[in-house]
């Protein structure tokens, strides 16, 4: 067994309680064992058979589950840093992608490269994150649009899965935007990823989770619903991108076909909100997105006073959200979005794990997993507050510093 005493705040995020209950444990000792914590709790509390093992010092710091980044779009092709310069001048999201840009050119890009150049790529990407304290990773397809890149792709997440150590969760987007081949007949490629790729997938164990993009640039409401039942009927459970640019009605269809989660929401009614609250669905909070598409951000308080537990995620991708930076994600939901450093903290871990439909991830209990980081802070409010480019000094993954 493994042992880490004089831990300063040891933050357990147990999934009960309220978005800002972290159920820290002060001057605490966490004990591990085959991968599973079998001790959280005061160090004073420790079980005498503990007490004479060895262990190694947190010097007072704090300790957290290991961050859950619950939407990322992790394998992709080129970037687009010539977007983030039109924008500065003024072009918004739908401009740019009416001349030919956003995800259309990622796809283009994408669809160029080679499986193992991908894997690489994505694989480099996802060594950063777990240097800043992520154990655990959604991952997207969505910028391939047609069968061949798309299934490529989720074998990339397949074979870092495999890879290890990280928990991958795979999620099938082919339903991003449509693709320009089929811009003459959108029906003829709801059809392709309802008849073809949503069996294919669900045939092949590629993906967990079915994912859809629901705005004026993307899918309808009718198209998406289409989409996302088909894939339920497959196994795939359902997740959208939702009422980021415009009220689409996304929410309120998140609630209506049982998501998991709707993500973004910078623009969700009322009425959508209170139907995920009565459907259960996580709300996915996309601050990195918000601050480069220069728009005002999702109220994360609305959800959180209207009974909606509130992820925060990354939203990595080559356009809108170019940052894997978790932890500054959860520091921009606090500056711009009034959740508090808890109520972030909680978001990128139990209840993140939620938005995936995993148990016992993005939580420190006796039993479940043990992945957790060390964090060079003495509490939760300091590590936010304080931006630094990564105060994470350990990641443990299954029990195994990674």
């Amino acid at each position: 067994m493994q042992l880490l005493r004089n831990i300063g705040t040891l933050a357990t995020c147990r999934p009960e309680g309220g978005q800002g209950e972290i159920h820290v444990i002060e001057r605490a000792a966490l004990g591990w064992d085959a991968g599973r914590i079998v001790w959280a709790g005061p160090e004073a509390e420790l079980p005498a058979e503990f007490g004479g093992l060895p262990a190694e010092d947190a010097e007072g710091r704090l300790v957290v589950p290991g961050l859950v980044d619950c939407h990322t779009h992790l394998a992709f092709g080129g970037w687009r840093a010539e977007e983030f310069a039109l924008r500065a001048r003024g072009a918004t999201y739908l401009e740019i992608a009416r001349a030919g840009g956003g995800i259309v050119s990622t796809m283009r890009a994408t669809r160029a490269m080679a499986e193992a150049e991908l894997l690489e790529r994505a694989a480099g990407f996802l060594a950063g994150m777990v240097a800043l304290g992520v154990t655990t990773v959604e991952c997207k397809s969505g910028y391939g649009l047609d069968a061949d890149t798309e299934l490529r792709l989720l074998r990339v997440y397949r074979a870092l899965a495999e890879r290890g150590p990280v928990r991958i969760v795979p999620t099938f987007l082919g339903a991003h935007v449509v693709p320009p081949e089929h811009r003459d007949d959108r029906a003829r490629y709801v059809a392709l990823l309802t008849d073809v790729l949503i069996p294919a997938v669900a045939r092949d164990g590629l993906a967990r989770c079915c994912d859809v993009f629901v705005e004026e640039s993307a899918f309808s409401i009718g198209e998406a619903r289409e989409i996302l039942l088909a894939g339920k009927r497959a196994g795939l459970a359902p997740k959208l991108h939702a009422d980021q640019l415009s009220d689409g009605g996304g929410a309120a269809l998140a609630a209506e076909v049982g998501a998991l989660s709707a993500d973004h929401l910078e623009h969700a009614s009322d009425a959508g909100i209170a139907a995920m609250a009565a459907g259960g669905v996580v709300a996915v909070s996309l601050p990195i997105a918000s601050l480069y598409l220069r728009q005002p951000p999702m109220g994360a308080r609305r959800f959180i006073d209207a009974g909606v537990p509130v992820a925060v995620a990354t939203d990595f991708n080559p356009g809108s959200a170019p940052s894997f930076h978790l932890p500054f994600a959860l520091t921009l939901a606090c500056t711009t979005q009034g959740m508090t450093p808890a109520e972030a903290l909680k978001g990128a871990t139990s209840i993140a794990a939620r938005a995936l439909g995993l148990d016992g991830v993005g939580t420190i209990v006796p039993g479940g997993p043990a992945d957790f980081a060390v964090i060079d802070a003495p509490d939760v409010n300091h590590w936010l507050y304080h931006l630094r480019a990564n105060a994470c000094i350990r990641t443990v993954i299954s029990g195994k510093t990674v």
